[in-house]
């Protein structure tokens, strides 16, 4: 039997760590085309940035999901993340944008009324944060 390799791409948490890091970069003023961010397998990934806003207060920015070969169907989609800084709120508040979730009901590591965002996810977005 014939080996396949098959195209590594990333997961949809990657993509919304790398646009949370870039977000960040654009308020900073900072430009570039790319990002490189650590995920949890030890490994150092350069993610691909597809667009970038600065505002007076944050930042937004843009990752386009590359599945590679596995047949993901959130491959292609953008993965959007606006960064505000809020006078008074020292934390990272996660807000759901468009086609993010609501936790409803109990049994999940998210509380409920919370985006549903996964712990490695949203522990990958405040390390880049």
């Amino acid at each position: 039997m014939a080996e396949v390799n098959l195209r590594s791409g990333f997961t949809t948490g990657t993509c919304a760590a790398a646009a949370a890091k870039a977000a960040v970069m654009a308020w900073q003023g900072m430009h570039f085309t790319s990002v490189n961010i650590s995920v949890p397998a030890g490994k150092t990934l350069t993610i691909p940035v597809a667009f970038v806003e600065k505002f007076v207060d944050g930042g937004r920015a843009t990752v386009i999901k590359d599945a590679g070969d596995d047949p993901d169907i959130t491959d292609g989609v953008s993965v959007v993340v606006d960064f505000r800084i809020r006078a008074g709120q020292p934390d990272i508040i996660f807000n759901a944008g468009e086609g993010i979730g609501k936790v409803t009901l109990p049994g999940l590591q998210i509380p409920v009324g919370e985006p549903a965002i996964n712990p490695v996810p949203r522990k990958m977005i405040e390390d880049q944060i």
